[in-house]
């Protein structure tokens, strides 16, 4: 195993575990947030691609339609969960988010027939088990807090979109650094109607408000991707999937730290729950992922 791997995946995770912190205190609204999360890290990431060894081309008629799902698919990511990062608790927002490995092997027995394993079965078990005792802790705060839950469950849901989608794009000999690169440039031109048409806060008040943009686009969605990327290619996917759950335990850690959200222990059990659903659904799918 690779030290440089271990410690990318790791960082990545980190970086990403900062993302709803940064959106809770950015002082633009969600849809405009998630626009810059990706319109400042497009150049930086077509920077860092033309410095890696020339691939070929990968917006071609062929993949054309996959690039543009992949760009929806994770504009619908985004946007739905920095708001679901407005109304509840950044660590109900960040474990349902993750619960996109239950949908991608969902999708996959719906839409491919491919018979989920025992494993996956009890993982979804598990899953559920967790979401319910989460949702229990939000009702007892507020409808808000639910109505983020429910955000949170429709952003795994994208996301699960993306990574089929990505995946298909791979599965077609696409480089992951001009992959990267396309995506968030595709993604950026769906989110700037939407964030004009919103009606939120677009720029930022003050030079603080642009760093801290800077920060969710350069640290999270560029570093952070791209670390984990590098992490994925050099590592084993069972001990990857243990470290990237990591990350939602992190980002409740931050907000605990950074914003004084109290944990309580109904949260603390389904939160536990959740991420062991996570991890046997990811150790008993079929190469979806």
């Amino acid at each position: 195993m690779r030290a440089s791997a271990l410690i990318a995946l790791f960082a990545g995770a980190t970086c990403i575990a900062l993302s709803p912190i940064w959106v809770r205190i950015a002082d633009v609204g969600p849809t405009a947030s998630a626009f810059w999360r990706v319109a400042l890290a497009a150049p930086l990431l077509w920077a860092v691609a033309a410095l890696a060894p020339r691939a070929a081309s990968i917006v071609d008629r062929r993949r054309g339609a996959l690039l543009l799902l992949a760009g929806l698919a994770f504009a619908g990511d985004l946007v739905f969960w920095h708001w679901s990062i407005q109304f509840t608790s950044v660590a109900n927002s960040t474990l349902l988010a993750n619960l996109a490995s239950i949908f991608v092997t969902l999708a996959a027995w719906l839409l491919w027939r491919q018979k989920p394993t025992g494993m996956f079965l009890l993982a979804l078990a598990l899953a559920l088990a967790g979401v319910g005792m989460l949702v229990r802790t939000s009702l007892e705060f507020s409808p808000r807090a639910l109505l983020g839950d429910a955000l949170g469950v429709i952003t795994a849901m994208f996301y699960a979109w993306y990574l089929l989608t990505v995946k298909g794009l791979r599965d077609r000999g696409a480089a992951t650094l001009q992959l990267m690169a396309v995506t968030t440039t595709v993604t950026a031109a769906i989110l700037l109607p939407l964030a004009l048409a919103s009606g939120e806060v677009l720029l930022p008040a003050s030079a603080e408000g642009w760093l801290i943009l800077i920060g969710l686009a350069w640290v999270t969605h560029a570093a952070g991707q791209g670390l984990i990327a590098f992490a994925l290619a050099h590592l084993p996917a069972a001990f990857s999937s243990v470290g990237l759950l990591s990350q939602p335990v992190m980002a409740a850690a931050f907000a605990w730290v950074l914003l004084g959200e109290q944990l309580v222990a109904l949260q603390v059990a389904g939160g536990a729950v959740v991420l062991a659903g996570i991890y046997l659904a990811r150790r008993g799918s079929k190469g979806t992922e």
